[in-house]
C-alpha cells in the first residue's frame, strides 16, 4: 500500500507546487497591472465616448480589479502554459515534447489574439449598437464603470477561449480523434451549437450580440477544419480495403466469398 501512496504523494505534490507557481505569478502580474488599471478601463472605454461613472463607493475599486486581474491572466499565459507543459511532459514521446512548447505559446498567442480582436472590432459594434439604441429613444446614455467593465470582460474572455477553436479541432484532428471529413459532416450542427452557445455565453442574448458571437465562432470553425484537413492524421498507406462488393456471390454460411 505504501508503495502505491508514496508515487501519489509526489504527483500530488508536484500539483500543488505548480498551481502555486501560477497562483503567484497572476498575483504579481495582477499587482503589477493594478498600477495601470486606469489606462486599461480607458483602453477598454474607447467605443463609449462620454465619460463612465460609479454609483457606489466600492464600484470603481472593483471594475479596476476585474480588468487588472484580467490583464494579469493573459500576461501570466506563458507561464502557466509552461508549468502544465511541465506536468504533462513525463507523459510525452520525444518527438512530442518538440511540439509541446510551440503550441502552447501558439495557444497563448491565439488566447491574446482574441481579446485584442474582441477590443478592436467586437466591443465598438455592440457598444455603438446599444448606444445608438438607446439615444434613437431620446434617452442619455450614462454607463456606470462596474456594468461597462463587466460587460467588457466576459466579451473579451469568451473571445480568447473562442479563439483556440482552431487550435482544437486540428490536435483532435491530429491525434485522430476526429477528421476533417466528419467536421463537414457535422457543419449544420456546429452552427447550431454555435448560435446556442451565443445564446448562452453573451451577456444580453439580443439576435446582434448572439450574431456577433456566433459568425466568428462559424469563421473560426471552418478554420479548424482547414487546420485538420492540412495537418490531421493521414490514414495508413496500404490499409486493407474493407468495403463489401455487392456483385460478388454470398456463400453458405452467409458470407461474401472473395
Amino acid at each position: 500500500m505504501a508503495a502505491v501512496l508514496a508515487p501519489l504523494a509526489v504527483h500530488i505534490a508536484l500539483i500543488k507546487r505548480r498551481l502555486l507557481i501560477i497562483a503567484g505569478t497572476v498575483l504579481v502580474a495582477f499587482a503589477l497591472t493594478f498600477a495601470y488599471a486606469a489606462d486599461l478601463i480607458a483602453w477598454l472605454k474607447r467605443p463609449f465616448v462620454d465619460d463612465l461613472i460609479f454609483y457606489g463607493p466600492t464600484e470603481a475599486l472593483f471594475a479596476s480589479i476585474k480588468v487588472s486581474f484580467l490583464a494579469g491572466v493573459v500576461l501570466s499565459l506563458p507561464v502557466i502554459f509552461y508549468q502544465s507543459w511541465k506536468f504533462i511532459q513525463p507523459a510525452l514521446l520525444s518527438r512530442e515534447r518538440r511540439w509541446a512548447v510551440p503550441l502552447f505559446c501558439l495557444a497563448a498567442g491565439l488566447f491574446a489574439l482574441g481579446i485584442v480582436f474582441c477590443n478592436l472590432v467586437i466591443l465598438p459594434l455592440v457598444v455603438q449598437f446599444f448606444v445608438s439604441f438607446g439615444m434613437d429613444r431620446d434617452l442619455t446614455p450614462q454607463l456606470s464603470v462596474g456594468t461597462y467593465i463587466d460587460f467588457n470582460v466576459k466579451f473579451l474572455v469568451v473571445f480568447g477561449f473562442a479563439f483556440e477553436l482552431p487550435l482544437v479541432l486540428t490536435l483532435l484532428s491530429r491525434i485522430g480523434v476526429v477528421s476533417p471529413e466528419i467536421l463537414g459532416q457535422y457543419r449544420k450542427h456546429a452552427v447550431m451549437a454555435a448560435l446556442i452557445l451565443s445564446a448562452i455565453i453573451t451577456p444580453d442574448a439580443t439576435l446582434f450580440t448572439m450574431l456577433l458571437m456566433a459568425v466568428p465562432l462559424m469563421v473560426l470553425y471552418e478554420l479548424g477544419v482547414l487546420g485538420a484537413r492540412w495537418f490531421g492524421r493521414r490514414p495508413p498507406a496500404g490499409e486493407p480495403d474493407m468495403t463489401v462488393n455487392h456483385d460478388l456471390p454470398v456463400g453458405p454460411a452467409g458470407q461474401r466469398v472473395r
